[in-house]
């Protein structure tokens, strides 16, 4: 590891544990069976942290996500958030999905107001919170415009300030990017950084692109599936600040690499048996019109 990135993690670690999990367990019960989702998952993370979840589909991702944000209960183990039991949804923790999940009816400000609305704010307060937030993410004059009336990226923009308002510790992001163009997924991977480096938050990002995790994390929480368990955690060695064009660098290969090899191993990524069992298409075409 290059020595500007062991001085960087040094002072990460030199920093108060904001989420502390210990031995977490979930299971989902479904069609008379119990099957474990997250099996004794360890993890510490450190105040403005950026940490990436990866793995496979059926790891656990999501549900891990959700479990910090209180949304959904686990079985077994410990989740704290600053020495305190997560028991349901709290303040301190904000999540954004990627669905836009902005409510239609209200206006951009209006869905930003919601939180502090919600939280006993004042409609004055509510509203000066949430100009303020509009004007970091750049959509200030947006703030009477309705949902329908923005693009992808700028639904995720207000999304992630309907998240910060509130002043989380913690910013859950749950594969927020995973609908957008390649172009303007970029554009918002910058902007979180930027917003990341800029305020006090810790961010947990759950992600299937190997690239992304690469480019946004301090480190990168590998699970397995089936069930979900911890693979491996891995301090990523590219140099800060990071921009697209580090992904061609040594570092940033090998660590796409590593991450390839503990997700998928040393087979050929396997067809899921849904997909093998596909049915053979009847032609309705003329025989001799081809297309390959």
């Amino acid at each position: 590891m290059q020595p500007e990135v062991q001085a960087r993690f040094g002072q990460i670690y030199q920093r108060p544990v904001v989420l502390k999990v210990e031995n977490l367990c979930k299971y989902y019960h479904g069609h008379g069976e119990k099957k474990l989702a997250l099996k004794d998952l360890n993890l510490d993370i450190h105040r403005r942290e950026f940490v990436c979840v990866i793995g496979p589909s059926g790891c656990g991702k999501s549900t891990f996500s959700r479990i910090v944000a209180g949304l959904e209960p686990y079985d077994a183990g410990s989740v704290q958030v600053d020495n305190e039991q997560v028991i349901g949804p709290c303040r301190n923790r904000g999540m954004v999905f990627q669905g836009y999940t902005l409510f239609p009816w209200r206006t951009v400000k209006q869905n930003v107001m919601f939180g502090p609305q919600m939280n006993g704010a004042d409609r004055d307060s509510a509203e000066k919170a949430a100009l303020q937030w509009l004007e970091l993410i750049g959509l200030e004059q947006y703030a009477d415009a309705f949902p329908d009336q923005l693009s992808g990226g700028m639904k995720q923009r207000v999304a992630i300030a309907r998240a910060l308002v509130n002043e989380p510790k913690i910013l859950l992001m749950d594969e927020p990017f995973g609908a957008l163009d390649p172009h303007t997924r970029q554009k918002m991977q910058q902007h979180l950084l930027d917003i990341w480096r800029n305020i006090d938050i810790t961010v947990i990002f759950v992600t299937h692109d190997m690239d992304e995790a690469i480019l946004l994390a301090d480190r990168i929480v590998v699970l397995k599936a089936n069930p979900g368990e911890l693979i491996e955690t891995i301090e990523v060695p590219v140099a800060r600040p990071r921009h697209p064009s580090q992904m061609n660098s040594p570092e940033f290969i090998a660590v796409r690499n590593h991450i390839n090899q503990l997700v998928h191993g040393d087979d050929d990524i396997e067809v899921e048996p849904a997909l093998a069992e596909l049915p053979q298409i009847p032609r309705m075409t003329r025989v001799d019109d081809r297309v390959e």
